[in-house]
């Protein structure tokens, strides 16, 4: 018995080095955090808090320094931690990115990820996008901590996900000037809780201003509306060239979400009339717009 004690302190022993080496390995590996920004609550509440509406055609936003503005901000409350990159989430037509999605896309240490957007504008498969990058990261060990902005109750099961994995999930939200715009059974889950507000989305958010904003002029009939959509594709074709024009037809009856915002813009500059909020009138000018570019091909 005696002499299995040399050889029980001889393994011991060994067992004890090997300890200290991964512990010390541990020690020198930086941990990593990551930001996922759910892009349809970020517009929706910085647009209402900073500029009175969520409506995204109203106002503008610098992405670009709304991005640097996240990270110095997880810099400053991970210390320790190295940043992995930042995944910006947001809904497009048939997952085709537009000119500003790209803008984004082609920032360094972001990546953009597409759920789909339905007819009535809203996204659909953003949610279950967010939980697979958080889960397979925490799975994977690729962060330790992640800064979640968002506010749908369907993160839960994201939130829950990634903890199983050992990852802390930090809530982040925008000031709510009249309540909450997060859902509580997310509150409930996460490990902090932190509200971003006015003054650190003011410098990043600006309503735009347009001298044919309606007030209290004549609506257009859908007609003219139909008409005026024609005309502008008659100017494009002409400017633009078929070619390009004809890019457009398999996305049929949706347009890139650059090309209907320039749609709008110059449409509303010759009926000199709002047409922000106005589906009908919209449809009107998207029917219009399509009606000439089919009869051209």
């Amino acid at each position: 018995m005696n002499d299995d004690l040399p050889a029980l302190a001889a393994r011991i022993d060994r067992t004890n080095a090997l300890l200290t080496r991964m512990l010390a390995e541990v020690a020198k590996t930086p941990s990593t955090h990551a930001i996922f920004v759910d892009a349809g609550y970020l517009y929706a509440a910085a647009g209402r808090l900073v500029a009175g509406t969520e409506d995204r055609r109203a106002f503008d936003l610098d992405a670009e320094g709304l991005i640097e503005a996240l990270i110095d901000r997880a810099r400053s409350i991970f210390a320790d931690s190295r940043l992995l990159r930042v995944y910006w989430y947001d809904g497009a037509r048939r997952r085709i990115h537009t000119a500003e999605q790209q803008s984004i896309a082609e920032l360094p240490d972001v990546k953009v990820r597409l759920g789909n957007l339905n007819a009535n504008n809203q996204q659909k498969g953003v949610d279950s996008l967010i939980r697979s990058d958080l889960e397979s990261l925490a799975r994977h060990r690729a962060i330790s901590d992640a800064a979640l902005l968002g506010g749908d109750e369907d993160l839960v099961s994201a939130v829950e996900a990634a903890q199983g994995y050992g990852a802390r999930v930090h809530l982040w939200g925008i000031e709510a000037p009249d309540g909450r715009n997060q859902a509580e059974p997310l509150l409930w889950e996460v490990d902090s809780q932190r509200t971003l507000d006015l003054d650190f989305f003011k410098p990043y958010v600006s309503r735009r201003t347009a001298a044919y904003e309606a007030t209290g002029a004549n609506r257009p009939t859908r007609e003219a509306v139909r008409f005026v959509g024609a005309q502008i594709a008659a100017k494009w074709l002409a400017a633009r060239g078929r070619e390009t024009l004809a890019e457009l037809l398999p996305g049929h009856p949706y347009l890139p979400g650059s090309v209907d915002q320039d749609l709008l813009v110059e449409a509303e500059g010759i009926l000199q009339y709002s047409l922000r909020g106005q589906a009908d009138l919209r449809r009107a000018l998207r029917d219009g717009f399509w009606e000439h570019v089919q009869t051209q091909y």
